[in-house]
């Protein structure tokens, strides 16, 4: 059976099974605006929220703006590549069941291995953003929130300008005011308890419906929507009466390098883009809701592509007022957004962007759980993982065990463990998934030239290629220890593979009987 590992799904299996219907399948319940709304929901979030700040303050400065255009480049390339998949093979899987079709059973392996990395730990790393916010407005309306269960156990606070906050972020604020932090409030994290409840509440809302799920998201969509407009147009308002001060903290525009890679400068550009990449991660969600589209081969591409252009439009003019209203230097920190309409003197707006920060990080939530359990999903309708990841419930038609177990984990990840790195990790392997998807493209082209494609992604092979070459580019500027990580989680994944996946693999089983003449 090693010999079967290059195996390819047939797309006559895949389009079977996507026209499946009854209580064994998925529920075709999304339309055009659903998906859009979806995607959307995925990418307006810890980009803007949290890590545009951080990547300023750390890596571009107020070339943040160029970052940004970068990864919208990178994306774009991916998104179009994502879009003739989506359109060609409507089923859940994502990039894990375009691999299947086209690279053979190992990279499937491979990239659906990868995407539990991506989705699991980005919802982790989104629930302790979406903490730290909720914790925030809270004490803005004078509803305080026992320090030691707003924080992994361990985590050093401090009480600042009337909230706690990590004193890792806030340590070089405090050393620039001539604060010791020792003079102030002290408490240590003991369990999360915000990001728990958070992801528990959005484990419940998937499992009970999709149509329930996209509709809660569709309209949490449309108000943070409005919050960032309203932080466009106060923070706007602001640099235009204070032209003098955006002149000063936009100057200089690209940082000198301090010495490093990725200390500003161009390698710092390029740094801050592979940071923020974060920020575009869910657009590739929209993908694994594919079996559950009306009509996918009109509306898969309109989700995807739509939702792309119009959240990198937002986070081009957020990411550019952030750093014109205040210096990049003081930007890193867990809530830049919110320091920015401060600074602007707008009351009402802090507490709007405050608000639309937890409803933002909420969906993100709810997207990212939602594409890795459509990847349990579909590796388990494939054999690769057991039975139960596949069982859909007979009343919701929801993937609910799946669902549950992927929510326990998330939840415990968020709520105990440090998230530190892991946006880094996130994104290695989601740039890993846009290789793959736009090599495959490239590939089934080739192989399968007269496939009816009701999207196709223009100019292949140029297209696939700018998708791989740009990936690689953006992987080869995160930090060797994210690649070391990347490598053991594949290690494991293949050991996985290994001693179960291969042996249980319905592709492989069918091979091996042809090849023995059981079937015809």
């Amino acid at each position: 059976m090693g010999s079967q590992i290059f195996a390819t799904k047939p797309l006559n299996v895949i389009m079977e099974e996507a026209s499946e219907t009854g209580e064994g399948s998925l529920r075709r319940a999304l339309g055009p605006i659903n998906l859009i709304t979806l995607g959307i929901g995925a990418i307006i979030g810890a980009g803007i929220f949290v890590l545009t700040g951080q990547a300023a303050a750390t890596a571009a400065g107020p070339a943040i703006v160029i970052s940004f255009i970068l990864s919208g480049i990178i994306c774009a390339f991916a998104g179009l590549c994502y879009a003739e998949f989506a359109s060609l093979i409507p089923i859940a899987g994502s990039a894990y069941t375009y691999g299947y079709a086209t690279l053979g059973e190992i990279f499937a392996w491979i990239i659906g291995w990868d995407l539990i990395l991506e989705y699991a730990f980005g919802a982790a790393t989104v629930a302790s953003g979406w903490s730290g916010y909720f914790v925030s407005l809270f004490d803005d309306l004078g509803l305080r929130i026992p320090p030691q269960w707003i924080a992994t156990p361990g985590t050093r606070l401090v009480l600042y300008q009337g909230h706690w906050r990590q004193l890792a972020t806030v340590q070089q604020t405090l050393s620039s005011a001539g604060i010791n932090p020792d003079s102030l409030p002290h408490a240590v994290g003991i369990f999360n308890l915000v990001a728990f409840l958070a992801i528990a509440l959005a484990t419940f809302i998937l499992i009970v419906g999709i149509k329930e799920s996209a509709n809660f998201t569709s309209a949490v969509v449309f108000i943070k929507v409005a919050i960032v407009f309203v932080f466009i147009a106060v923070a706007g308002a602001f640099v235009l009466h204070h032209t003098g001060v955006a002149d000063a903290n936009w100057h200089p525009f690209i940082p000198s390098n301090k010495g490093h890679f990725g200390d500003f400068g161009w390698s710092g550009i390029a740094r801050g883009a592979s940071v923020i990449f974060f920020a575009y991660i869910g657009f590739d969600a929209v993908s694994t809701a594919a079996q559950e589209a009306k009509n996918p081969q009109r509306d898969m591409p309109i989700g995807i592509i739509g939702s792309l252009v119009i959240c990198t439009v937002l986070y081009i003019l957020v990411s550019g007022l952030l750093t014109a209203v205040v210096p990049y230097t003081t930007l890193n920190v867990a809530d830049p957004v919110a320091i920015a309409i401060d600074a602007t003197g707008v009351r009402w707006g802090s507490l709007l962007v405050k608000a639309g920060a937890v409803a933002g990080l909420g969906s993100v939530m709810l997207v990212m759980l939602l594409g890795q359990s459509r990847v349990f999903y579909s590796m388990s309708r494939d054999g690769l993982l057991p039975q139960w990841a596949g069982a859909i419930h007979s009343r919701f038609r929801t993937p609910w065990i799946s669902s549950l177990v992927v929510g326990v984990c998330v939840a415990a990840f968020a709520s105990l463990i440090p998230i530190g790195d892991l946006a880094d990790l996130v994104n290695i392997g989601t740039l890993l998934a846009f290789v793959i998807v736009s090599a495959g493209v490239w590939v089934l082209r080739r192989s399968r030239p007269n496939l009816p494609r009701p999207f196709k992604t223009p100019l292949v092979p140029l297209v696939p290629i700018l998708g791989i070459l740009t990936s690689l580019g953006a992987m080869a500027s995160l930090p060797p220890i994210t690649w070391i990580r990347l490598l053991i989680w594949l290690v494991i994944g293949l050991f996985v593979y290994a001693f179960y996946s291969r042996r249980h693999s319905k592709v492989q089983i069918a091979a091996v009987k042809k090849e023995l003449g059981a079937l015809p």
